[in-house]
């Protein structure tokens, strides 16, 4: 699903400074790069998770394994589990500030995308969660207040891992960024730098990411 076939010929146009007026954000938390997207730019149906992030300004969008992720006590044991395919689980947290100010400016990379890039983005992390009837409710809150677990249709697994859904939904959406091979934070991270400033070498002194986003995050009512 998320290896759908489209035209990298406009994601090139896009990062190479032809007009856009939309945002990706990747953003790097330690050893697993997230997918944000501004909240008044999210279309039905990926935008109905506003509805358990009230005031949020900003989504963030990260898979995971589910066994691992919903595990009361992370050890090492369970960790080594996720190499086996296993079904994925999706964390979406809410943001009341930027991307930059919640995980700071050196984790976040700004894509500059066309509104239709960003739109398949945002459609093919919605084809990633599992729904029923057209909808999709949490599993279970999320490690921090503003984030919320939502079930996968995708299983996670060490040739399927985070960075590679990452990777995979950009090149979908028609970004020219190369999926095969791709399992460390550290391999998108470099691509991502290429298409936000044309250097890759920008890249190299932010391998650790800002792990959690601060205080930014659409507190509950």
């Amino acid at each position: 699903m998320l290896l759908a076939l489209c035209l990298v010929a406009s994601g090139t146009a896009a990062a190479s400074g032809a007009e856009t007026d939309a945002v990706i954000y990747v953003i790097r938390r330690g050893w697993h790069v997230d997918l944000g997207f501004a909240a008044d730019r999210l279309a039905l149906p990926l935008s109905s998770v506003l509805t358990a992030l009230p005031g949020a300004r900003y989504v963030v969008f990260g898979f995971g394994d589910r066994r691992y992720l919903l595990a009361p006590h992370k050890t090492v044991f369970r960790l080594l589990g996720a190499l086996w395919p296993a079904p994925g689980l999706i964390l979406a947290t809410g943001l009341t500030a930027s991307p930059e100010a919640a995980f700071g400016a050196e984790h976040v990379l700004p894509l500059h995308v066309s509104a239709a890039e960003a739109h398949a983005a945002a459609d093919l992390v919605w084809r990633s969660m599992a729904t029923a009837g057209g909808a999709t409710i949490p599993v279970a809150p999320g490690p921090y207040p503003g984030s919320f677990f939502y079930g996968s249709v995708t299983d996670y697994s060490a040739v399927n891992t985070c960075n590679t859904w990452v990777a995979s939904i950009l090149r979908s959406s028609g970004l020219p960024v190369h999926v095969r091979g791709v399992l460390f934070a550290g391999q998108i991270w470099r691509q991502s730098a290429r298409l936000a400033r044309g250097d890759a070498e920008a890249a190299a002194a932010q391998w650790h990411g800002g792990a959690e986003p601060s205080e930014h995050t659409a507190e509950l009512p």
